[in-house]
C-alpha cells in the first residue's frame, strides 16, 4: 500500500461515489449467483432514489444494443437516463454513448435539454466502442483500434464546441460542422463549463484522447499499480496538449463485496466464480479481442484479463474491494492517495448493498478522508458532502 498521498491527490475534496445502472438483464457478474437486482425501470427508479439518499452523487447508464456478456434484453441508456433524472432531485446521470451510432451534434441538443429538465444534473460517458457486432450488423463504419479514439477525441471537441460557442465550426477527419448555434446553451452552474464529458478506456490511445479532451477519465477495475500507470499516462497527455478548460479527474470501477468478516466476503467471491456462465464469459472474452488486445501495444481494457477477472465484465474484481466496511473503505482510501477522485461501484443486490454501502463503509470513508487530510497539513472541505437522507428514499 502507499505511505504518502501522490502530488495529483485532492485531499480537501471529499471522494465522489457512483454506480453502474443495471440497465441491462441478469445483474453486473455473469454468474448463474442470485442476484436480487432487476434491469426494469421500477427498479431502477427506487434504486436511483436510494443511492442519492445514501451519500451517491453519480449514476452510469450502460449502453449496448446487441446482447452480450449474458444480457439479452437492455434499455437504451439516454432515455432511460432522462427517466432517472426526472425520478431524483440531485443525482447526477451518466449516459454512455459510443460515437459512429450518434452524430455529437445531435448528442449535444440531445443533453441540452436533459440538463434544462434536469436542473443540470446530465452528463455523458463517451465509450468508443469494441462490440464490433453492433456496429457492422447496423451497417456502420468499423475502425481500427486506435483510429476510434481519433474520432472520439472529434466527438468531444464538438460536443464541447457547440455546448460553449455560437456559430461554431470544425473540420475534421470524421466529422464537420460549419457555423452552427445551438439555443438554448445548457445551464449556467457554477463550477462547470459544461455539462460534464467522462471518457472511458484503458489503453495508450485512449490515455491519449482523454487527457486532451475529457472532464473525467473512466477505467476498468485496476490494481493500484495498474491505475497508477494510466493516471500517469493521462496526466502527461495532458500536460502536452490540453483543449479542454482543465485536467481531468479520474474514476475507478470496483466490484463492492462487504460482509461482516473477510472470510464471508472472499467466499462471496468464490461462488460468484464458480457459478460463472462459462459460455457467456467465453464468449464475451472473444468479443473483447476488438479492444485491447488489438491494440499496437497490447495494452487497454481486457488485454491481460483473466476468465476469473471478466466474470465481472468491467473487471471490477481487480480494485479488490472485497471485505469487512472497514477493510473496504481503507483500500478506497488507498486509491484516494494515488489520485481518484470518484469511485464506480456495482453490487450482487444492488438495492439492499446500495444502502448497506452508504449506512456501513460512507461513514468510515469521511472519517478516513478527514484524517489523511489532516496529517497532510490541510482540511476536508465538509461543505461539499452530499445530502443523505435514506428515510426519505423508502418512502
Amino acid at each position: 500500500m502507499s505511505t504518502s498521498p501522490s502530488p495529483i491527490a485532492d485531499l480537501e475534496s471529499p471522494l465522489k461515489f457512483a454506480y453502474w445502472v443495471p440497465n441491462v438483464s441478469g445483474g453486473l457478474v455473469v454468474s448463474t449467483i442470485e442476484q436480487r437486482t432487476s434491469w426494469d425501470f421500477d427498479y431502477n427508479k427506487k434504486l436511483a432514489r436510494i443511492a442519492e439518499n445514501s451519500g451517491f452523487e453519480y449514476a452510469l447508464t450502460q449502453t449496448r444494443y446487441a446482447a452480450s456478456y449474458g444480457a439479452d434484453k437492455q434499455h437504451e441508456a439516454t432515455s432511460f437516463s432522462l427517466a432517472l433524472l426526472g425520478a431524483t432531485e440531485r443525482l447526477n446521470i451518466i449516459s454512455a454513448v459510443h460515437p459512429g451510432m450518434w452524430h455529437p451534434g445531435v448528442l449535444a441538443k440531445f443533453i441540452i435539454t436533459a440538463d434544462h429538465i434536469s436542473g443540470g444534473r446530465s452528463a455523458v460517458n463517451i465509450v468508443s466502442g469494441w462490440l464490433k457486432d453492433e456496429f457492422t450488423k447496423f451497417g456502420l463504419d468499423w475502425l481500427e483500434h486506435d483510429e476510434r479514439y481519433v474520432r472520439t477525441a472529434e466527438f468531444i471537441d464538438i460536443l464541447r464546441g457547440l455546448w460553449t460557442e455560437t456559430d461554431f465550426s470544425y473540420q475534421g477527419d470524421y466529422y464537420n460542422i460549419d457555423g452552427f448555434t445551438l439555443n438554448p446553451p445548457p445551464l449556467d452552474i457554477a463550477g462547470r463549463a459544461h455539462p460534464e464529458v467522462f471518457f472511458g478506456g484503458n489503453s495508450t490511445a485512449a490515455q491519449a484522447a482523454a487527457g486532451k479532451t475529457a472532464d473525467w477519465y473512466f477505467s476498468n477495475g485496476r490494481s493500484l499499480e495498474g491505475f497508477q500507470e494510466n493516471i500517469a499516462g493521462v496526466v502527461a497527455s495532458a500536460a502536452a496538449g490540453r483543449r479542454a478548460p482543465k485536467p481531468p479527474k479520474f474514476g475507478l470501477n470496483g466490484f463492492v463485496i462487504a460482509r461482516d468478516t473477510e472470510a464471508e466476503a472472499t467466499e462471496t467471491l468464490r461462488e460468484i466464480i464458480a457459478k460463472a456462465h462459462r459460455p457467456a464469459v467465453e464468449g464475451f472474452s472473444e468479443a473483447v479481442k476488438e479492444a485491447g488486445q488489438s491494440t499496437k501495444d497490447g495494452k487497454g481494457m481486457w488485454a491481460d484479463s483473466t476468465f476469473e477477472d471478466m466474470v465481472q465484465y468491467n473487471d471490477g474484481f481487480r480494485s479488490k474491494l472485497i471485505g469487512t466496511p472497514e477493510q473496504i473503505a481503507e483500500r478506497i482510501i488507498e486509491f484516494k492517495k494515488i489520485g481518484v477522485n470518484l469511485m464506480l461501484t456495482c453490487y450482487l443486490h444492488f438495492q439492499e448493498e446500495v444502502e448497506a454501502f452508504g449506512r456501513d463503509i460512507l461513514p468510515i470513508v469521511r472519517e478516513m478522508e478527514a484524517d489523511l487530510a489532516r496529517k497532510n497539513g490541510t482540511e476536508l472541505n465538509t461543505d461539499l458532502l452530499p445530502v443523505t437522507n435514506l428515510e426519505g428514499a423508502l418512502r
